[in-house]
């Protein structure tokens, strides 16, 4: 956590950071374009943002898209923050937030964070429905093999048909996915409103990617969840409910315990 304070003890870095808190995904170009920094400071400044895991990276072809890591932030709050009084936080910062800006962000999720343990055990972390129900709380039951499909059962709601499949499947190093299907089954097991669920069966389809890196004793996992519409329901939903599910995926493989539920 050092890394991470210093970092953000720079009044530099907080601005590049507050930058793509508004608009994620953003090249070093256009960070330069939205800065009075030079691009040789900038980049020196987004070094420093990646090594604390504050800014992770995607290649969209030949462009490198920059975008602000819950993860740090998260592990800090997990830490000093008591999780009865979480949801009081959350209130009070939903509430700052509503009042101070216009909600801004981007058509996707992305996630990166360093797990103490080997890409064999991530991988069957994600792929073995009997980790998947210790952390995330449903089962997946699939041959992980490209164009096959994916069952997912959560509360006693079984989710499988032919557009619920695995798109890429290098084991230990990509996996991917489409995301489920919203059934009118499925909101009521989860406690949906109907027209929140609604609104989830309307919209397009998404799709999750895990990536697995080595990283000396660590194995360095970026998650990219995208191919939400604009304004998407499930997008709101995922980037609420997936820091919390991925910490608990790195507690578990850790420490041999996921998180507990939150009360």
């Amino acid at each position: 956590m050092d890394e991470v304070f210093k970092a953000l003890a720079d009044t530099s870095r907080r601005r590049l950071l507050d930058d793509l808190n508004a608009r994620n995904g953003q090249t070093l170009r256009e960070l330069c374009a939205g800065l009075d920094m030079a691009r040789q400071s900038v980049s020196k400044h987004l070094a420093v943002l990646e090594a604390a895991n504050l800014v992770t990276t995607v290649w969209r072809g030949r462009e490198k898209l920059h975008y602000v890591n819950a993860e740090p932030i998260n592990a800090i709050a997990e830490r000093w923050i008591d999780r009865y009084h979480q949801g009081r936080v959350d209130a009070l910062s939903d509430l700052k937030k509503a009042l101070e800006q216009e909600p801004m962000g981007t058509d996707e999720f992305v996630y990166t964070s360093y797990i103490r343990t080997t890409p064999e055990r991530l991988w069957k972390a994600l792929t073995d429905p009997v980790f998947t129900k210790q952390y995330w709380g449903c089962e997946f039951t699939s041959d992980w093999k490209p164009g096959s499909t994916m069952a997912w059962e959560q509360l006693g709601v079984k989710l499988e048909d032919d557009g619920q499949v695995v798109l890429e499947s290098d084991p230990y190093r990509r996996l991917s996915y489409t995301w489920h299907t919203f059934t009118p089954e499925f909101g009521k097991s989860v406690g949906l409103d109907d027209d929140v669920s609604a609104k989830l069966q309307a919209e397009s389809r998404s799709k999750v990617t895990f990536d697995l890196e080595s990283v000396g004793d660590t194995v360095k996992l970026t998650v990219v969840h995208d191919g939400f519409d604009e304004g998407s329901t499930a997008l709101e939903m995922v980037k609420g409910g997936w820091p919390s599910i991925l910490s608990s995926l790195k507690t578990l493989l850790e420490t041999g315990e996921p998180l507990p539920e939150p009360a």
